[in-house]
């Protein structure tokens, strides 16, 4: 199944976003609700912040499914020097850094800065968590 990514512009920053890959941790929402505004349509609307702060709120989704790019000249995400694993409670792994997936094969599977990998084993979207932990009460 392909992916749709959505872009949104302003003058300073482009915003994309992977619906397949969002869980719905709402860092977005809650850091700047002015851009990031579920009942809003565009729900992103980049140009009602800063573009340093969308960038900063971008950075903390744990998924990946956020992603920017500057416009204006501002510095690009960099990855974690060494890549994380933080383990959440009774949900995803959260994975930070320069990461690939790699299949059994030796193949690239993904590659990102910032992903949500399953550890319930009931996503439907494996290996990237899609809150299937919450609906089946996983614990862990």
């Amino acid at each position: 199944m392909g992916r749709k990514v959505r872009e949104y512009r302003s003058d300073g920053i482009a915003v994309t976003f992977d619906a397949r890959l969002c869980i719905h941790a709402e860092r977005c929402v809650h850091g700047l609700p002015r851009v990031f505004d579920p009942a809003a349509r565009p729900w992103i609307r980049p140009e009602m912040g800063d573009p340093d702060a969308v960038a900063q709120v971008v950075a903390r989704c744990p998924t990946g499914a956020l992603q920017y790019t500057r416009l204006d000249g501002g510095a690009a995400e960099a990855p974690e020097p060494e890549a994380i694993i933080t383990v959440s409670a009774d949900g995803a792994l959260y994975v930070r850094g320069d990461v690939a997936v790699v299949d059994e094969d030796g193949g690239v599977f993904a590659r990102g800065r910032r992903m949500a990998l399953c550890r319930c084993g009931q996503s439907s979207n494996r290996p990237f968590c899609d809150g299937a932990h919450a609906r089946i009460g996983f614990t862990g």
